[in-house]
């Protein structure tokens, strides 16, 4: 069952009953009924995971360098919400968090990221850039492009970094986040010191990459290569080979494999990023704190590299909690406990 610590149980069930009680006394003074104002707050509906196997029809719209292919569920004129996907995974890991949110009122909006899906280069003379900055470049001319002027961006895996960049960099832009596996911002210089061995092990297909051998090998076995991230992020979750086919055909986008590669070859060094978002990936080499509010989520059973909660909490200087996901959640959490992820969605935009 997909619960959180019981701690954080009681902590939530105090925090209500407070908030209960200040509604009620604001109430009487106001001359308002507490229950007509709870009424206005939005809610989920019940969410069973695999429920949903579509998202109906995509959409395509120019941002930036980039022709972005996206879902989007819920009202026009709703809070935005925007959901980013992780490697080697796509939107359907939110399509059954989507299709709640937006009966909760929000605006969804679920990009490809790039070279994903249908989301296409508009030019061929564009570098084929995965480095950090990028991706969070793209998210805000998204943003520009479909006149969001401001969401909660929420993600896992290279989506959370993607979102702890949105709110780091630009939190004019950012209402809120919701963030797997916390803060993920990195740099190269970082990068270059050594882990210890079994942290090391566990970033074996990123030393993989690192060489043309492992290029080769990504191109020609790219949907093997993600069942096997997918078994080992996730030992837990049992997805059918219909699950997996339907993220899998959007590996077949041309330029999959070399942002893949170029994305963990620039981590490491051996790969320049682009002139263009220099002064970016030094202010993001300097980890800035986070300042909008925060939720930040883990799986009790995620069998991916991530840092433990404690050693990434001092970097939220605004509203922030933690929450363990319990059940044999792993690495892909929005999929495999979408009603948790949904929840710290509307619990973040209250903080």
């Amino acid at each position: 069952m997909q619960n959180t610590k019981a701690a954080e149980c009681i902590d939530l069930r105090r925090r209500r009953f407070v908030a209960a009680a200040a509604m009620i006394a604001a109430a009487a003074e106001l001359g308002v009924t507490a229950s007509a104002k709870a009424d206005s707050a939005p809610t989920l509906p019940a969410i069973v995971p695999g429920t949903n196997t579509s998202f109906g029809k995509l959409q395509q719209i120019n941002a930036g360098p980039l022709n972005v292919g996206y879902a989007e569920a819920g009202p026009a004129e709703g809070p935005a919400v925007i959901l980013l996907h992780g490697w080697p995974y796509d939107i359907y890991s939110y399509v059954d968090v989507a299709p709640a949110l937006a009966e909760a009122g929000y605006r969804v909006i679920v990009p490809y990221l790039r070279g994903y899906g249908s989301t296409r280069f508009l030019s061929e003379a564009t570098p084929r850039n995965g480095e950090q900055a990028a991706l969070g470049a793209d998210v805000v001319a998204l943003m520009d492009a479909l006149k969001i002027q401001r969401a909660i961006v929420a993600g896992y895996d290279w989506g959370a970094r993607t979102a702890n960049i949105v709110a780091a960099l630009w939190p004019e832009r950012c209402k809120a986040m919701v963030s797997v596996s916390g803060y993920l911002i990195g740099s190269q210089a970082d990068n270059q010191k050594p882990l210890p061995p079994k942290a090391e092990q566990a970033w074996w297909y990123q030393f993989y990459f690192a060489t043309e051998r492992g290029r080769l090998g990504y191109q020609q076995n790219r949907r093997d290569f993600a069942r096997l991230i997918w078994e080992t992020a996730s030992p837990q979750w049992k997805f059918g080979d219909a699950t997996f086919a339907r993220s899998a055909a959007a590996f077949e986008n041309p330029d999959h494999v070399a942002i893949v590669i170029h994305n963990y070859r620039w981590r490491l060094g051996l790969a320049e990023g682009e002139p263009q978002f220099a002064e970016l990936e030094r202010r993001l080499a300097e980890a800035p704190a986070i300042t909008v509010p925060t939720i930040t989520l883990e799986g009790d059973a995620n069998g991916a590299p991530h840092p433990d909660a404690s050693v990434y909490a001092k970097k939220f200087s605004g509203p922030y909690a933690h929450r363990l996901i319990e059940g044999g959640i792993g690495h892909n959490l929005p999929q495999e406990a979408p009603a948790a992820f949904a929840q710290a969605i509307l619990d973040v935009d209250r903080l």
